[in-house]
């Protein structure tokens, strides 16, 4: 799948090229090991894969792992297969611990030069000593150390001589900054933490806001593409590159991030809600993770498609959720064979047919893709037929479905004829007693009669059971990111519906995707068994009927 990007990055890219700033487009995903990439990182990763390739250029993936707290081998593994799902290929795999030592000269670089050195005050003080926007910070009194201190300080700290939060490292640069994030910034602090990679050997990390400039600039990456949140961290980005005399220059520029209606994307819920139990885990079908929509049924089409569509700009921006289920109805439609599935089934007996007779009736599998080809099902005595498609007494002109002593048809097979209905003790329908017309066989009319409306059916004797898994949001409230949120109290508790029910016989396929006539769209789901046929409800139809 070629992706055509029109943006104000692409246009940056394209003024660099002829300019002569840079020879090729090099760019990076660097996403952090610590949780499952989501919707939101599928932007990032669509960015700045198909910005480099509409340039022939390239894109390395990179797993910042400065941060061995929060991070884990497992959440690679994951990443790497979404990125797979998804279509792309990186040219190179590096972690940001690869670069721990040329990260580490660069700071005894910036030592030596009279621009960091190492600092005793603690968290609480340094918070104190920073100022406020409208206030200057205060010079820690450590600032004017040695470089021979600081170099032995600093040593001492690599060596685990210190414990965690004792000491660290900051850059120095400006306290009365207006630009808080240039007020003597942290480049490395302690943490006794085993490395998912390095193990044991390191026990000081640097900074993100030291560790990811330097990483575009060893990488040689032209423009570092990343969320506008970071726009007053690039002084911080261009100082580190300028001061540290790497080789290449790499250009940070920033993008408005998007936000889905009714969508949480906050790594941190996220988190909660797999750790409360509250979900499945992570591949959890209503979770917005990419685990999670493609065990749903989500496409990679109709998630590259939306976030083409939505564009990209220099500001923040929300779309509606009903957005992204338009691609995904567009790139079903014809995709997909349509079959027949009955989610609260009410039996029907059709009376005047014989007793021990199962045909076949040969329909397409998608009368808008006839390429998709055919298929026969079943049909006998016996079927069953959703219990909203017949009412005892017709109520309205526009009720185009089954009721006592009217005419439907069934998809791709008779007319029938309710006559009588059975109940149970309770006063609950439980059978429709039916007559068929076999002169109405394969969608053909008879004398001008029309029936009122069409419906579908499975025959009860073949086909398979089913159960049938609904989603909606998993907030019983609109909400947004920027909210505190209580996700505990706001979780809709109705978020997940099963419905048992029957599904035409076939051999059925984990991930397979289809559209139930009349219904929506729905994938086996990986808990499917040779017993029972488990059905994710991806998207529904657009309905006529109101």
């Amino acid at each position: 799948m070629k992706i055509e990007m029109n943006n104000f990055i692409k246009a940056i890219m394209e003024s660099d090229l002829k300019e002569g700033k840079v020879k090729e487009i090099v760019t990076r995903f660097p996403p952090e090991p610590n949780a499952y990439l989501h919707i939101g990182h599928a932007r990032a990763m669509v960015t700045n894969f198909a910005l480099a390739e509409t340039f022939n250029g390239k894109t390395n993936l990179r797993f910042d792992d400065t941060n061995p707290a929060k991070e884990d081998a497992s959440f690679v593994d994951a990443i790497i297969k979404d990125i797979e799902w998804l279509g792309f290929k990186p040219d190179n795999v590096f972690y940001g611990s690869d670069y721990f030592e040329e990260t580490f000269e660069k700071a005894l670089l910036l030592i030596r030069k009279s621009l960091a050195y190492v600092c005793d005050l603690n968290a609480l003080e340094t918070s104190k000593y920073r100022g406020t926007l409208s206030t200057p910070g205060i010079n820690s009194p450590y600032r004017d150390r040695s470089v021979e201190e600081n170099l032995e300080l600093f040593m001492n700290m690599r060596k685990g001589l210190y414990k965690p939060g004792e000491r660290v490292l900051r850059a120095k640069i400006d306290m009365a900054s207006s630009n808080i994030n240039m007020r003597d910034p942290v480049l490395y602090r302690i943490l006794d933490i085993p490395h998912h990679k390095t193990s044991n050997e390191w026990v000081i990390y640097p900074m993100y806001d030291f560790a990811h400039p330097l990483q575009d600039a060893f990488e040689g990456i032209t423009h570092s593409l990343c969320s506008l949140e970071y726009d007053n961290h690039r002084p911080l980005y261009d100082w580190v590159v300028a001061n540290c005399e790497t080789k290449h220059t790499p250009k940070q520029i920033e993008f408005g991030r998007l936000s889905i209606t009714n969508t949480i994307m906050s790594k941190r819920y996220l988190k909660q809600l797999v750790e409360s139990k509250l979900v499945t885990g992570y591949d959890d079908p209503r979770m917005p993770t990419l685990v999670g929509l493609r065990r749903r049924g989500y496409t990679k089409d109709a998630i590259i498609n939306f976030i083409i569509e939505t564009g990209l700009s220099r500001t923040n921006a929300t779309v509606e959720r009903d957005m992204l289920d338009h691609f995904l109805r567009e790139d079903l439609k014809l995709k997909t064979n349509r079959i027949m599935g009955i989610k609260e089934p009410l039996k029907v007996t059709l009376t005047n047919y014989a007793d021990d007779k199962v045909e076949y009736l040969e329909i397409n599998n998608n009368s808008e893709a006839l390429e998709l080809g055919s298929r026969k099902i079943a049909f006998s005595k016996h079927l069953y037929i959703e219990k909203e498609d017949f009412l005892l007494e017709k109520p309205n002109k526009h009720f185009k479905r089954l009721a006592l002593n009217l005419e439907v048809r069934l998809f791709g097979a008779y007319f029938i004829k309710c006559n009588d209905v059975v109940y149970n003790k309770s006063g609950e329908i439980v059978e429709l007693l039916c007559t068929y017309d076999p002169l109405t066989k394969s969608n053909s009319g008879f004398d001008g009669r029309k029936p009122n409306g069409t419906i579908h059916f499975c025959e009860a004797t073949t086909s398979k059971k089913a159960k049938f898994n609904e989603f909606d949001s998993l907030l019983n409230e609109a909400a947004t990111e920027e909210e505190n949120l209580d996700i505990i109290s706001r979780f809709n508790k109705d978020s997940w519906k099963v419905y048992n029910g029957f599904i035409e016989d076939k051999k059925y396929e984990i991930e397979e995707k289809f559209q139930l006539i009349r219904d929506g769209y729905y994938t086996v789901d990986k808990t499917s068994t040779d017993e029972e046929v488990v059905l994710n409800k991806i998207v529904s139809l657009k309905s006529s009927f109101k």
